[in-house]
Parts: structure tokens; C-alpha cells; sequence
């Protein structure tokens, strides 16, 4: 007996070091996530208050991303010992190209929209992304129909007309910059979505992923940017008339960050999906708009009243529901999955066990009738 008691107390003692030990893995890939997502946001506004070109550092953190992207996929290729995938050329123009392009004007415009507004405000109208989300899951098929879907809608559109009304730092050029990359984004995630549930292509780990998009991304936004930037970077001092060295090496590194800094954004949330789930990256990604806008205030002085604070609560509480729904709705089909595995093994063994062990009393049932 003394053996098992011993046993007993030693497994005993590991649960609760495990549930720690698994506490603070997840707390700490929160905490990445919240570091990158929320760094980027803060580096994009303030490299662009003196570098106005956001769709020329848009193409520079697509180049960065790529080449991180392309040596990670060679160090993980050594790691493992098996080849990664590598799509052919019509799957990569037919499947991927629709999915970069969208990612490409998603991210384009909010960096240019960076110009006119200020975090606070980016921060809310992009977080209206899941009601176009919403609607194109449903256009696609992606998201059953629910009446409290309607509530959703209502809380998140309500939230952000109470935001918006009578802020004394709105701009409206970039107010519909920012509305139109939302509109996008919904387009942008409802593509991913498909892309990464063809088990065929093999693109369901992002660095693959991010691989594969960012030429395409990159050749989709190179003529927006041709067109509304070119002539004037070739004419600026920041970048090709610049006098001294140190001036281009300052610029290129800076640049070069966000990149580096985009790259840990995709990667940090791979990260927690897979070491938790999707729901733990959707409730983060709620607490993390909360501290953008906090930080904001804070540190770039952001003015918000109490009905822009009140509206941003309402939107929270749509977001919220939304992410609730989809929970139950998940957990909901797990367990008619895992009722109709149970099911399907209960009809292949249960018919042998009547037989013998049943068959007795099915007899005396019959005889009875």
C-alpha cells in the first residue's frame, strides 16, 4: 500500500504544477501577442508623423516579412528533416492570389489611414471588421445564420456611430480609409479562412503562409503605390535625395522594424492558437484593443470623452457576444461530432454484444409477445 500512497501524492502534486506551469505558457504568449500587435500599431503612427509614405513601408515590410518568412521555412526545413510545401503556379494564381491581394489593400490603407486619424480611433472603426467579417461568413457559407447575430450587429454599429459622434479629433479622410480597409479585412479573413481549411495546400502553419502572399501582396499594392506615392519619394530627401549615409542607414533600419515586427505579429499568434485555442486569441484580442486605447490616451494624448468611452464599450460587448456565440456554437458541434463517433462505434461492436449477451432476453421478450 505504501507504494500506490507515495504514487498517489506524487500525481496529486504535479496537477497543480501543471495547471501553473500551462497558466504561465499561456499568459506569456498573451503577452507576446500584446507586445507585437500593440507595438506595431504604435510604431506605424509614429514613424509615419515624419515619414509620409505608408504604402512605400507597406512594400518594405512585405520584402522583410518574405525574407524572414523564407529563412525560418529553411531553418525549420533542417530542423525536421522534411520539405516544406511549395504551391504550383496554378493553385498559387488561382487559390492564394484573390486571398493577397485583399491582405495587401487591407493593410495598405490602414497604414495610410495612420496620416489623418489618430490610434483611438483607428483602433474602434477597425474593430467594426467583424461585422463585414460577419457578413461575408455568411455570403460564403462560413457562418450559420442566428438571430443574435442581429445583436451583434446592432451593439458594434451603435458602439461605433457613439465613438464617432462629436469627436473633436475625427477626420474624415481617414475615417473611410480605415472603414474601407474594415470592409476588406472582412473579404481578407473570410479568404484566409478558406485558404487554410484546404488540407491540400498545406498552408495551415503561417510561415508557409505568409511565404506564399507577400510577392503577390507585394505586386498588388506596388501600383496603388506607383500612383499615389512614386513620384514624390523619388523627390524627397528621406530616402533617394538624401545627403549622408548614416541619414539612409537610419531610414532603411527603421523601416526594416516594422517588418521584423509584422513578421512576430503572425507569428506570436500561431503561437497561442496552438498552444491554446482560437477563443484565448479572440477574448486576448478584446482586452488588447482596451489597452490600445488606454495607452493612447496616455501616451499620445488621444482625447476621448464619455461617450466615446460609453460607444466603445457597447462595441466590446457586440464583440464579445460574437466571440461567445462562437464558442457555443463550436463546443456545440464537438459534441455532436463526438456523439456521432460514439454512435458510429456503438453500431460496429454493440450488435455482437446483443447477440450473446442479449439474445436471452430479446427471446423471452418475443415469447411473452
Amino acid at each position: 500500500m505504501e507504494p500506490q500512497r507515495v504514487e498517489c501524492i506524487e500525481r496529486s502534486m504535479e496537477y497543480p504544477l501543471q495547471f501553473l506551469c500551462r497558466g504561465l505558457r499561456t499568459v506569456g504568449l498573451v503577452l507576446l501577442y500584446y507586445g507585437f500587435s500593440i507595438g506595431i500599431t504604435f510604431y506605424n503612427k509614429w514613424l509615419l508623423k515624419e515619414f509620409h509614405f505608408p504604402l512605400f513601408m507597406t512594400l518594405v515590410h512585405l520584402m522583410i516579412i518574405f525574407i524572414l518568412a523564407a529563412v525560418t521555412r529553411t531553418l525549420m526545413q533542417c530542423w525536421t528533416g522534411k520539405p516544406r510545401v511549395v504551391l504550383g503556379w496554378s493553385q498559387y494564381l488561382t487559390k492564394a492570389a484573390p486571398t493577397a491581394l485583399a491582405t495587401a489593400l487591407d493593410i495598405g490603407l490602414s497604414n495610410w489611414s495612420f496620416l489623418f486619424i489618430t490610434i483611438s480611433l483607428y483602433t474602434m472603426t477597425k474593430s467594426s471588421a467583424v461585422l463585414f467579417i460577419l457578413f461575408f461568413s455568411l455570403v460564403f457559407k462560413l457562418e450559420e445564420k442566428n438571430p443574435c447575430l442581429i445583436v451583434v450587429v446592432v451593439l458594434i454599429a451603435s458602439g461605433l456611430f457613439m465613438f464617432t459622434f462629436e469627436s473633436t479629433q475625427f477626420n474624415v479622410e481617414g475615417f473611410v480609409l480605415v472603414l474601407l480597409a474594415s470592409f476588406i479585412g472582412g473579404i481578407r479573413w473570410t479568404l484566409t479562412q478558406i485558404l487554410l481549411q484546404k488540407a491540400e495546400l498545406g498552408l495551415q502553419n503561417p510561415v508557409d503562409t505568409m511565404y506564399h502572399l507577400q510577392p503577390l501582396m507585394f505586386v498588388g499594392l506596388f501600383p496603388l503605390f506607383l500612383y499615389n506615392e512614386g513620384l514624390s519619394l523619388c523627390l524627397s530627401e528621406k530616402l533617394f535625395r538624401v545627403s549622408e549615409l548614416p541619414s539612409l542607414l537610419h531610414s532603411l533600419l527603421t523601416l526594416s522594424a516594422g517588418g521584423a515586427l509584422a513578421f512576430g505579429l503572425g507569428f506570436s499568434e500561431f503561437l497561442l492558437v496552438s498552444k491554446t485555442s482560437s477563443l484565448t486569441l479572440s477574448i486576448s484580442g478584446i482586452f488588447k484593443e482596451v489597452c490600445t486605447l488606454l495607452l493612447a490616451a496616455h501616451l499620445m494624448g488621444d482625447e476621448m470623452s464619455v461617450l466615446n468611452w460609453l460607444g466603445f464599450a457597447v462595441c466590446l460587448s457586440g464583440i464579445s457576444l460574437h466571440v461567445g456565440l462562437k464558442a457555443c456554437h463550436s463546443r456545440g458541434k464537438a459534441g455532436q461530432v463526438r456523439l456521432q463517433s460514439l454512435k458510429n462505434s456503438s453500431s460496429d461492436i454493440l450488435p455482437l454484444l446483443r447477440r450473446d449477451g442479449c439474445s436471452e432476453e430479446e427471446e423471452d421478450h418475443e415469447e411473452d409477445h
